[in-house]
């Protein structure tokens, strides 16, 4: 039933194309969807003919307002709402997750020298910074990857290893010198786009072109630059040997997809066929189970893909194992991203179907996997929750650590799992701020208690449970400030210590009867050992940071802001150890008198 304040909205729907948004009654945006024409669109979810699954009618029950973006194509809407998904991330569109299951390839094209490495984070601080992905088959990624460093002179460090000359990667023939400047941005540039069209799925080109320049150098008697040429087209062919697909016609290019679905996830397959060779095995992920329709989640899949990678990666053909909701749309917006024809077959019979039919047994592979890790960690969930007696399973766990070296560089972390799984969207790190913890005086009580006063004094939801790092001692200074913030009734707070693995509870003296083998008291060490992972790591950087300076500290004239110049120029101590006085005074800000004093500090004799 239409609630009355949307009548009038609805009639004044255009019959254009565009983009609609569904509210409720707080003004929260429900929904995001795109339409050939919206009137039409929007109206059909409010017929009384119309059969919603339960979610969408749970949606649309609480729809209070409706408001809409008309567009000049059925292409300019498929974008828009891309975007507006991506930014108001809607609770009832289909929302992909980047759980860190599968890792990309990133090339990383806004430094000069790009770097291309394997990552399960996505990050978009750069657009001119491109991943591929995401990949499955994790094994065979870094195969690839170690064939191309094989083969591909790169850049093999973030930082020159010597100041004023190239290390051994540049003997060996692995780097082209980017430390010393050996090679020009532009030529490194051109190795860099060969090794992209292997991720593109374009590697024929990138033989072709290989045999060419080999051609071209045995021709000009250049037997070395020939035999290199030769070597990298053997290292491909050997790729390639162990990428074909059972496919009658060699020239065939085509994305198949599909999925496998329980009551609670969902997971995707993408297969990228180029030439009769499987090149790319993409997986995504979504909450989303059977109560969404397997035709949106395919398409908002292949929306979200399409629009990360280039034109000239996306196939002729798309192979759907279900018909998408809005396939024809899709097919526009292809069309004009590509200038080609681009057609979506939903195939039923012969070599395609099979196609299909191998690309959903490995999403059902995947969700197999899946299911297999959401039930170990409801396990360890339930587990837990009998041995502390709470009342629900502890969805949200945090872990909290310190580190220090006697005293020094003190910092805390804090590592949250949600559902049994590392959430490091949430993780933190602390510095100690506490005068009295100085070098040679170091106090965890004083810092979990700083830790935890700062965690607690905001408005931030309370976790499940918070897990301390150590004994009654460390346990009970944590309850000192819970109670001080009249938090203790409703903060669930314990410890674990490190010896046996005993699980202490607030006011108790002695710990909890358990079996450190148990599936709960796993679940803990697990977020012990990784908050004790992650204040290490934190408090090891910190350290370096300040042996790097603290003997720059000790040279007059040199404040801070010009340490950083120095080191921003040097890179390290060494470097400036090792530097001329004329080479001291060319960084900014560094005058005659104060690059004798430095050089001097270095040089005392």
């Amino acid at each position: 039933m239409v609630a009355h304040c949307l009548l009038p909205k609805l009639k004044d729907l255009p019959s254009d194309a565009g983009v609609y948004f569904m509210h409720d009654r707080t003004g929260e945006i429900l929904y995001i969807g795109k339409a050939k024409n919206l009137r039409k669109r929007v109206s059909s979810y409010f017929a009384p003919s119309q059969r919603h699954s339960n979610r969408i009618a749970l949606m649309v029950s609480q729809i209070r307002d409706i408001d809409f973006i008309v567009t000049d194509t059925e292409a300019e809407a498929l974008a828009l709402e891309a975007n507006l998904i991506k930014q108001h991330q809607p609770h009832f569109n289909v929302l992909l997750k980047d759980d860190k299951k599968y890792p990309y390839v990133c090339i990383t094209w806004s430094e000069k020298y790009p770097r291309i490495f394997i990552t399960r984070k996505r990050r978009i601080k750069n657009k001119s910074d491109r991943y591929y992905g995401p990949y499955t088959d994790t094994r065979g990624l870094r195969h690839t990857l170690d064939l191309i460093k094989g083969n591909f002179p790169l850049r093999q460090r973030p930082k020159p290893l010597h100041k004023d000359r190239p290390c051994l990667n540049y003997d060996l023939g692995k780097c082209p010198g980017v430390c010393q400047n050996l090679i020009s941005p532009q030529d490194y540039h051109q190795i860099i786009e060969k090794i992209a069209l292997i991720f593109q799925g374009r590697t024929n080109e990138l033989v072709s072109q290989l045999k060419q320049q080999m051609e071209r150098a045995a021709e000009n008697l250049d037997f070395e630059k020939a035999a290199k040429y030769r070597d990298q087209i053997n290292s491909l062919e050997q790729l390639f040997a162990t990428q074909k697909v059972a496919l009658p016609d060699d020239t065939i290019s085509q994305d198949a997809i599909a999925l496998a679905q329980d009551e609670q996830h969902t997971c995707i397959q993408l297969f990228q066929i180029r030439a009769g060779r499987l090149v790319g095995r993409l997986g995504f992920y979504t909450d989303n189970g059977m109560e969404t329709e397997a035709g949106e989640i395919l398409q908002r899949v292949l929306e979200q893909h399409y629009q990360q990678i280039e034109p000239l990666e996306i196939p002729n053909e798309i192979l759907v194992q279900h018909p998408l909701k809005d396939g024809e749309m899709l097919m526009e917006w292809l069309g004009e991203k590509t200038g080609k024809k681009i057609t979506i077959t939903n195939p039923q019979r012969q070599i395609k179907a099979e196609l299909i039919n191998m690309v959903e047994k490995n999403a059902y592979i995947e969700l197999e996997k899946t299911q297999k890790s959401a039930l170990a960690n409801l396990e360890a969930m339930e587990d837990l929750s009998h041995i502390l007696h709470l009342h629900h399973f502890p969805k949200h766990i945090e872990g909290y650590d310190i580190s220090h070296l006697q005293g020094s560089n003190a910092v805390a972390s804090r590592v949250v799992f949600i559902d049994g799984q590392p959430a490091k969207q949430y993780y933190r790190h602390y510095k100690i701020k506490n005068p009295t913890i100085t070098i040679g005086h170091s106090d965890d009580f004083l810092s979990l208690q700083e830790v935890i006063r700062r965690r607690f004094s905001g408005n931030d939801p309370h976790p499940d449970l918070v897990m301390i790092d150590g004994g009654k001692g460390q346990l009970s200074a944590v309850c000192e400030v819970l109670e001080e913030l009249k938090l203790m009734e409703k903060v669930k707070v314990i410890s674990l210590a490190k010896k046996r693995e005993e699980i202490f509870l607030p006011r108790q003296s002695q710990p909890l009867p358990t079996d450190a083998e148990q599936a709960g008291v796993q679940l803990l060490r697990r977020l012990r050992d990784e908050a004790h992972r992650f204040a290490v790591t934190f408090h090891r950087q910190q350290r370096l940071k300040a042996s790097r300076r603290s003997q720059l500290d000790q040279i007059s004239g040199l404040g801070f802001e010009r340490q950083k110049r120095l080191l921003a120029h040097f890179h390290s101590v060494d470097y400036i150890r090792e530097a001329s006085v004329k080479q001291i005074q060319g960084v900014d800000g560094i005058g005659a008198s104060l690059a004798q004093n430095i050089y001097d500090y270095f040089h005392p004799s």
